[in-house]
């Protein structure tokens, strides 16, 4: 009994010590009384309805704000007495006078100024929603232009949301496949420097291996007008509509039905030669007279008022008139030469007409053959005759000699033969016709319907382009399903050879008039064009689809984009297959070829199209898919700032297999190894910012980990929050040079902390429990611990008070409730 009541006593001196001021907490010196007259004191302060104003006098105190004080500088601000009208003062009172006069001026300034702000406000909102309109109407019409079946939904490829999975089949047929290969070995031959090839020649050659022949018509057709004098690149279209070059067209025209004309007229000779008893001296002559004893039998017998007799045994004007029909003026001078005296007139006309380079009459020549004609051939009754002196002389332009031109290539070469610019045009008659009259005859007046172009493309085709009208052409042929293969690269062939039209927008539509243009001329979009070709096979063929953007590299958007970058670009967004297209990052921070170095050259550095694709998934806000590419660059301050940004989104959270942090973690430990021994190109700031989310993705990997003294010594190598009071002015300091991205987690950082100091509090205080039945110097060292974590709590708090940085409302007032469970 004098043991226990021993001890009982020893535990009362100790409890009176600590009273008495040996604790932490003051001596209480007020009696009861005092203490209730203070509390009611107090209350008489703070009533119900002034709780409010109490609760932001706090608030605001805790961040240095008087609000009394603030209030009593609110209330003598008075924006009625700034803005109200002012009063009339008398013009004698000088000071008052002018005193007025400025108050006016900046009420007048500052009523300008926002009348100004509210109009430019409201123009740069309609324009924005102009803008979008205007592009998203554009997406909406290249959607639906093209081709009239219904779209095939489930034949398109499926775009991989899952980045280095590379399609397996591909889409393009035969045809597409064949066409390809000579664009690749093309661009081959250009990237190296070498001299380039004839495209249109190459592309034909390709077009043999289908077994087409109306296909073959079209590569053929193009072979020949594209046969001219080297163009300039500067306007096409202008150069086009020049005299020089406009001869050129209709010479290459003309040439070619001629010889078109020649190899029918063989083959029906060659099928038929029972009838066509040919024989002679072989050459044009013979086939033409072997072809009119077809004709006679045929369509020509019955025909009467053929004149000026026979040579060989058959019609002198028919075999004129198909001499020339097929181009050989030599034949058909010397078939007029046997005809005798009769047609001497004839024969110096046919004459002038060899000796000149530009199979034309001179001025007075054709003067001659028009006087002939309008006196003596007019009113002939021989159609073979009429229509000869029609070719040579451009007479009755507006007759269509129907009984000798039955097709449409008889039609276009008469019209061809009869065309007459500057000083050869008829000024008596005033009857003329220009090739802009015929193009606009043919593509206007005439059109698809008169031609049955959708039964009958390949007429229509021919019509268009061998007036030159090279963009009408391909666009009517875009439209036809089986030939759009063709069309396309019919487009590329004569925009290699400086022949085709393309607008200065690329953003254009495919076909497009230029107000600068001669009518009917247009432009043909090709950049749009090849987009469209490229669209159904770009995510299953990108070697092949990137070659043909490599034709876009000479253009540029509006927005001052090179158009082969940006295809390159918006190919890797859409497919996301960032390996294939623009390499893959090794181990060691070297980065393997992609496609892209295939086309390394002046226009086409992959360093500057991977940039570009890293800069529009940053723009697109694919920040991640952007981390990777910056990384494929080389440009390692994009790599560190846009880490920092996604880190200082997830550090606090629980990192998950295969979350956003989770990926984000194994990156940055890939970019941290690469550091080591290396020198990155990027600011001090920049790394310095990444360093520390990385040390702090480490404590709360800890923390989420239950890791706690692990987790506070992090922490406190970090110098982000001060572990004693003296530190907190230094670590405030701290906080101020710190970017955004740390400071964004520091409300997460103080509750994470001072949680753990919580927890380890508790974890001590049981030991110090367990040992209040051992000696009293063990219970002194048992205490040190408690003290120092309620030291470190309390700089914390005090940190989080002080800090320039606008914590959540709630973070205080838990950061002070665990404080005050501490003690």
């Amino acid at each position: 009994m004098d043991n226990d009541f021993s001890e009982l006593l020893s535990q009362a001196e100790q409890l009176a010590n600590d009273i008495d001021g040996v604790g932490e907490l003051p001596q209480v010196e007020r009696s009861l009384r005092q203490v209730l007259d203070a509390s009611n004191d107090l209350w008489s302060k703070v009533t119900l309805h002034e709780a409010p104003d109490i609760q932001a006098h706090m608030m605001l105190a805790s961040k240095g704000v008087d609000l009394t004080q603030l209030s009593q500088k609110l209330d003598t601000l008075s924006t009625r007495k700034t803005f109200e009208p002012l009063e009339p003062v008398p013009e004698a009172d000088i000071s008052s006078y002018l005193k007025n006069e400025v108050e006016n001026v900046l009420l007048s300034l500052i009523e300008g100024t926002h009348r100004r702000s509210s109009a430019a406000a409201d123009q740069r909102l309609w324009d924005s929603i102009r803008q979008n309109w205007s592009k998203e109407m554009r997406q909406m019409f290249n959607a639906l232009h093209g081709s009239s079946r219904p779209l095939d939904l489930q034949g398109l490829p499926e775009t991989s949301t899952v980045a280095d999975v590379a399609p397996v089949h591909s889409r393009l047929d035969h045809m597409e496949m064949a066409y390809a290969k000579e664009v690749i070995d093309y661009n081959d031959r250009v990237i190296q420097g070498g001299v380039r090839p004839q495209l249109v020649i190459k592309f034909a050659k390709a077009a043999e291996s289908f077994n087409n022949m109306k296909v073959n018509e079209l590569w053929e057709i193009v072979q020949y007008m594209s046969h001219i004098a080297p163009q300039f690149k500067d306007n096409p279209i202008l150069t086009r509509t020049s005299a020089p070059t406009q001869s050129q067209l209709i010479l290459q025209a003309r040439k070619y039905l001629e010889e078109r004309y020649k190899k029918y007229m063989t083959k029906l000779v060659e099928g038929n030669l029972a009838l066509a008893c040919r024989g002679g001296v072989p050459g044009t002559l013979s086939l033409v007279r072997s072809f009119v004893d077809l004709r006679v039998l045929g369509s020509l017998q019955g025909m009467l008022g053929l004149e000026d007799g026979q040579v060989d045994k058959k019609p002198i004007w028919p075999q004129l008139y198909y001499c020339l029909r097929c181009g050989d003026i030599d034949a058909a001078l010397s078939c007029a030469t046997q005809a005798g005296a009769q047609l001497a007139d004839l024969c110096a006309i046919l004459g002038a007409l060899k000796s000149s380079p530009e199979r034309a009459l001179d001025p007075s020549m054709e003067s001659t053959v028009r006087f002939q004609y309008r006196c003596n051939i007019r009113k002939s009754p021989d159609p073979f005759k009429r229509a000869v002196y029609c070719i040579l002389g451009a007479c009755d332009v507006s007759d269509e000699h129907s009984e000798v031109a039955k097709t449409a290539d008889d039609y276009l070469w008469f019209k061809l033969c009869q065309i007459r610019e500057g000083e050869r045009t008829d000024s008596r008659s005033g009857e003329n016709i220009t090739l802009q009259h015929l193009q606009t005859l043919i593509s206007q007046d005439y059109g698809e319907s008169h031609y049955n172009a959708l039964e009958q493309p390949h007429v229509y085709f021919q019509m268009l382009f061998l007036t030159g009208q090279y963009e009408l052409a391909l666009e009517f042929l875009w439209r036809i399903d089986k030939l759009k293969v063709h069309a396309v690269h019919m487009a590329i062939a004569l925009h290699e050879c400086n022949l085709l039209g393309i607008p200065n927008c690329p953003e254009s539509p495919l076909l497009c008039v230029d107000p600068s243009d001669q009518t009917p001329h247009r432009r043909l979009n090709l950049a749009r064009l090849i987009q469209y070709y490229v669209r159904r096979f770009n995510l299953t063929d990108m070697k092949e689809a990137l070659h043909y953007y490599y034709f876009l590299r000479g253009m540029r958007l509006p927005s001052g984009d090179n158009l082969f970058r940006f295809c390159i670009s918006t190919l890797a967004m859409e497919s996301r297959d960032f390996s294939t297209i623009l390499g893959r990052l090794e181990p060691d921070g070297c980065r393997t070829p992609g496609i892209i170095d295939i086309f390394n050259g002046v226009q086409a550095e992959p360093s500057e199209i991977i940039e570009m694709v890293a800069s529009n998934l940053e723009k697109k806000g694919l920040f991640e898919d952007a981390l990777e590419v910056y990384d494929l660059a080389g440009n390692h301050e994009k790599v560190m700032s846009l880490m920092s940004g996604l880190l200082s989104q997830v550090v606090h959270l629980v990192s998950q297999q295969g979350s956003l942090r989770f990926r984000l973690a194994a990156k940055a430990t890939d970019v941290s190894r690469r550091i080591e021994g290396n020198k990155f190109r990027c600011s001090d700031e920049t790394y310095r910012t990444f360093k520390t989310l990385r040390h702090l993705l480490e404590f709360f990997d800890k923390y989420h980990a239950g890791d706690y003294v692990k987790a506070l010594e992090l922490i406190v190598e970090s110098g982000l929050i001060p572990s004693k009071t003296e530190e907190v002015e230094n670590r405030v300091n701290n906080f101020r040079k710190l970017g955004d991205d740390i400071c964004h987690n520091f409300p997460q950082l103080l509750i994470a902390t001072m949680t753990i100091l919580h927890s380890l509090y508790n974890r001590a205080r049981g030991n110090v429990n367990m040992s209040l039945s051992s000696s009293r110097l063990e219970t002194s060292m048992a205490d040190k611990p408690l003290a120092s974590y309620r030291e470190q709590a309390r700089a914390i708090t005090s940190f989080a008070g002080t800090m320039p940085y606008r914590l959540p409302g709630d973070t205080n007032s838990k950061l002070v409730q665990m404080e005050i469970l501490m003690h």
